[in-house]
């Protein structure tokens, strides 16, 4: 999938958007593989190469894209892909998951935390059994995993979404958060750089709320219309998640707010296509959720292999996406984000 290569032009190095909503797949503590070889391609040959995507919930649209992507690589490289996760994001519904796949023997687990330490001594006990694991989209403590491959800088992600409400605002005025859980370790990290932003740069936008729609739909369009109701004077809304977006969007797009308080965040195009050509909605910011499976699955390859071990400076092939370098703490960068707007959303299908 290609992305047109508009940026938001005040984030001159990595912009931003992610997270969505979609139907849900049985929630089973057993993850039903899907295999597609019995060797693999891409240097772990006869290596394990069972991989395990754990998503923060399932029937998240954002997660079934990248599970997508990570199931696209693992049939490149000739391994067994399965996807398990919980019907609810929640700190520790991870865990009974990742214990499963421990006594399975998988060879690497993918997993995107909804806490950076709920899920640790279950991932560390799957790494003391063998089982690699890498995180992506939201990471967990450093010391729990093996690598962490990161969607954009959470400075860049921030910066993002603080510069399109600021444009879509005129600078000044009061806005509010409607963020996924309290809990999510990429989230809190963005609200804390938000905050930072706003008050060193922009003096004159006010954050008066930060409420948490929990990465629920209808939890997200009911928080949306009570802070509106708490807040008249509100001008803003940020969601730094697609489930969040989508449903602040769709609350605001059969009210009278509608093209009166504007709304910016992270989503998908085919999420919020609807809500840019009725007017709704602006602009909005994302990376490509499948490329980050795509690259999390080739990661997990590579450390099955011993081709990496998360050492600054490893380096490795991932398929189309090219060459990439581990970086400090053990973090990889996917890239750039892009901005979606009235003039590039039909470009895009996902």
């Amino acid at each position: 999938m290609k992305f047109a290569r508009k940026r938001v032009a005040a984030v001159a190095a990595v912009v931003v958007a992610a997270a969505l909503a979609l139907s849900g797949c049985a929630d089973t503590g057993t993850p039903a593989g899907e295999s597609t070889g019995s060797a693999g391609s891409g240097g772990g040959s006869s290596e394990n190469l069972s991989i395990t995507f754990l998503p923060k919930s399932l029937g998240n649209p954002y997660f079934d894209t990248s599970s997508k992507g990570g199931k696209a690589a693992v049939e490149e490289l000739g391994g067994t892909f399965a996807e398990v996760g919980p019907a609810e994001s929640t700190p520790d519904a991870q865990v009974s998951y990742i214990n499963t796949a421990t006594q399975q023997g998988v060879g690497a687990l993918v997993v995107s935390a909804n806490d950076p330490k709920a899920i640790c001594d279950a991932l560390d006990e799957a790494r003391g059994a063998g089982v690699k694991v890498v995180t992506f989209d939201s990471d967990t403590n450093p010391e729990c995993r093996d690598l962490f491959v990161n969607q954009a800088t959470a400075e860049g992600i921030a910066k993002a979404q603080i510069d399109l409400i600021a444009e879509q605002i005129g600078d000044a005025g009061e806005i509010a958060i409607v963020s996924s859980t309290a809990n999510a370790t990429n989230q809190n990290a963005w609200i804390d750089i938000m905050k930072t932003l706003l008050a060193s740069d922009h003096p004159n936008i006010k954050l008066v709320d930060v409420v948490y729609g929990d990465d629920d739909e209808q939890v997200s369009f009911d928080k949306t219309a009570a802070v509106l109701q708490s807040h008249p004077d509100l001008k803003g809304i940020i969601s730094p998640t697609t489930i969040g977006i989508s449903a602040a969007a769709r609350y605001l797009s059969t009210s009278n707010y509608k093209g009166k308080v504007a709304l910016t965040g992270l989503g998908t195009p085919n999420q919020m296509r609807e809500y840019v050509k009725d007017g709704t909605v602006t602009a909005f910011a994302l990376w490509n959720p499948e490329d980050l499976g795509y690259l999390s699955a080739y990661a997990a390859d590579a450390l099955i292999a011993g081709t990496i071990t998360g050492k600054e400076g490893d380096s490795f092939e991932a398929g189309k996406l090219g060459s990439f370098t581990v970086g400090a703490d053990a973090t990889v960068l996917l890239g750039d984000p892009y901005v979606f707007n009235a003039d590039n959303i039909d470009d895009f299908d996902f």
